[in-house]
């Protein structure tokens, strides 16, 4: 294929397509963390406009899933994306430039720091259940149930055939998720070592960044190698046909914004959700309202 077709093709071809791993062995350095593929502008200088205007769709097409859940809450679809990547990939980023796109109400958000003591009492996939989006809403996990198969592993927090038989169970728990109507998009934000080190500097550089660094996060940047192993493990082995993995390049915070709404916008767009019927007869109401 030619470079002109090539380009053609990404301009084209919808943005999960592009992004989405495929199935099978996965080595991290192939995976670009600055490429922008799909991206239709100019770059930096017209993506946040460009993010910007996805806004009144997606508003309209939220809107249709939260009307959905409202008229059927017991088998209306939802939609849960989940952010994942080292630190200052840009969860937080995407969360405020690309989920901010669309109504708060309709969005369910949700952090997974260290369990607490009550979590590790229970099954690890307990804290996850309890705040799974409801019917009509769009649910966003900042970390997520991975967290047991990366963190977990990397620091061997438990034995290794603990977190071994993770991988399958986070699989059939997904399935299970999309079978009741869920649709997932698995976003793994995909920021390089250099980027990374670039990011933790300008939070110092900056009093008010300073609440942003953690030491710790220097202390698991030295396991760098360790999390591209652990990573590379849960691309390869969560990429299922139900709960496919998108790998968003993340060096370019512009991209990385722009992508994850385009992403979510493609998704809601293919629900095809149209407006529910009125459970009511419209004249005699409009004739009440007229005469109130």
């Amino acid at each position: 294929m030619s470079a002109k077709k090539k380009t053609e093709q990404s301009l084209t071809a919808p943005l999960s397509t592009l992004l989405r791993l495929p199935q099978g062995p996965v080595t991290m350095a192939e995976l670009d963390p600055a490429a922008i593929p799909g991206y239709p502008g100019q770059g930096k200088k017209d993506a946040a406009q460009r993010t910007e205007a996805l806004g009144a769709e997606l508003s309209e097409l939220q809107e249709r899933l939260f009307a959905a859940g409202r008229n059927d809450p017991t088998s209306a679809p939802s939609v849960l994306v989940v952010l994942q990547g080292m630190d200052t990939s840009g969860k937080g980023g995407v969360v405020r430039h690309a989920m901010g796109l669309v109504d708060p109400q309709g969005v369910a958000l949700a952090s997974f720091k260290a369990p607490t003591a009550e979590e590790r009492r229970h099954h690890y996939l307990w804290r996850i259940r309890k705040v799974l989006p409801e019917a009509g809403k769009i649910g966003v996990f900042d970390r997520s149930h991975y967290e047991d198969v990366l963190v977990v592993r990397v620091d061997q927090l438990v034995p290794m055939e603990v977190w071994e038989k993770r991988y399958d169970e986070i699989n059939r728990f997904e399935q299970r998720l999309v079978d009741s109507g869920t649709t997932l998009i698995k976003c793994m934000l995909n920021v390089s070592f250099e980027e990374q080190k670039k990011r933790l500097l300008a939070r110092l550089d900056d009093a008010s960044k300073y609440w942003k660094y953690n030491p710790s996060d220097v202390d698991a940047r030295s396991k760098w190698p360790a999390y591209q192993e652990a990573y590379a493990a849960v691309l390869e082995r969560c990429n299922t046909d139900a709960a496919p993995w998108h790998v968003i390049p993340a060096d370019r915070k512009w991209y990385r914004n722009w992508a994850v709404a385009e992403l979510l916008r493609e998704t809601l767009a293919g629900m095809n959700l149209g407006w529910p019927n009125a459970d009511y007869d419209v004249a005699v109401e409009r004739q009440r309202v007229v005469e109130s």
